[in-house]
């Protein structure tokens, strides 16, 4: 077995700015898997706010010496390095046995979700301008976590009416900011807050009335976390690339809906080869957030489709 992982930039359609900064391009690492004359491929998206980089997630990637299984990836913390390989050991399966994977996974055949299409944080105008241009899409998820939240926020929801709204806080928010803005987000038809409060600051959270849905994101990686979550939140924002792969994006789904969650899959900004798995996770979730290929001005060669439907499984030819 052969491991070999590259680096690839991305550009994107348009600026994308969240509450921690702005970037133009994805750049992400993709891992390619031979062994028996089978090709296996896998994406990840290495993020500074959990102390990653491309070049300490590439070492980490360097540091596995083949043959491997996706059982003894579990020597890896949970994260992008693991994640790419994971999928990657996915795809090679899949390749030798000519099967897809959710068939090795044993889940039924997916299908199209609706996913979520994120606009970037902006002045208020300009928010209002981009929910409009996007306002037949029925699913807009909104960066937020400043001071103007509010006037961000109405803007996007006399921009597009009818779509159903999520917000993302990108743990911006005080414990007082999220009580005094939740009757609003009640008032605008907001479906979900996600990550309202700091990872480490979230005990706030026990005790407090939630009108709106509460996601954790950055305070929930994989089953382990899943503990610390009770009595805080209603749903989990399941990311490959926190979980370290689809082999545990699958168990914690499992364990998190066993627990009473509901669940959202969510994303990087990557390509459709790191979206592809996460289609597995998608199917039945309360919110798939999956637009990365969507904020892209290019892509894979065979990308994923998106349409009025929602988000397609991949073809073999892009992954699994």
């Amino acid at each position: 077995m052969q491991i070999s992982v590259t680096p690839d930039v991305f550009k994107l359609a348009q600026v994308f700015t969240i509450s921690r900064g702005s970037r133009t391009e994805a750049k992400v690492l993709t891992v390619k898997v031979e062994e028996d004359g089978h090709v296996g491929w896998g994406e990840c998206v290495p993020y500074a706010r959990y102390g990653e980089t491309l070049e300490n997630v590439t070492q980490l990637i360097e540091s596995v010496k083949g043959p491997v299984t996706r059982q003894g990836l579990y020597t890896l913390p949970a994260g992008a390095a693991r994640n790419a390989l994971d999928c990657a050991l996915w795809d090679l399966e899949c390749k030798k046995a000519g099967k897809r994977a959710w068939e090795l996974a044993g889940l039924p055949k997916p299908g199209p979700e609706i996913t979520a299409y994120t606009l970037s944080l902006a002045e208020p105008a300009e928010m209002q301008a981009q929910a409009a241009k996007n306002a037949h899409r029925p699913l807009l998820k909104i960066k937020l976590g400043t001071p103007d939240d509010m006037a961000r926020l109405e803007a996007v929801r006399a921009g597009a009416p009818k779509s159903t709204i999520i917000v993302d806080a990108n743990e911006g928010w005080s414990a007082e900011v999220y009580a005094d803005l939740a009757p609003h987000l009640v008032r605008l038809g907001v479906a979900l807050v996600e990550q309202p409060l700091p990872a480490g600051d979230d005990d706030a959270l026990i005790g407090m009335e939630r009108p709106v849905p509460v996601c954790a994101d950055e305070s929930a990686h994989d089953c382990s976390t899943l503990s610390k979550l009770k009595g805080k939140y209603d749903v989990v924002n399941i990311k490959l690339d926190k979980t370290g792969g689809l082999t545990e994006a699958l168990k914690l789904r499992e364990a998190a809906l066993a627990e009473g969650y509901k669940v959202m899959v969510g994303c990087m900004v990557g390509s459709s080869l790191a979206m592809a798995p996460a289609t597995l996770v998608a199917q039945g979730a309360m919110v798939t957030d999956l637009d990365g290929p969507l904020l892209l001005a290019e892509d894979r060669d065979t990308p994923l489709t998106f349409d009025e439907d929602g988000v397609h499984p991949p073809s073999a030819a892009l992954w699994g």
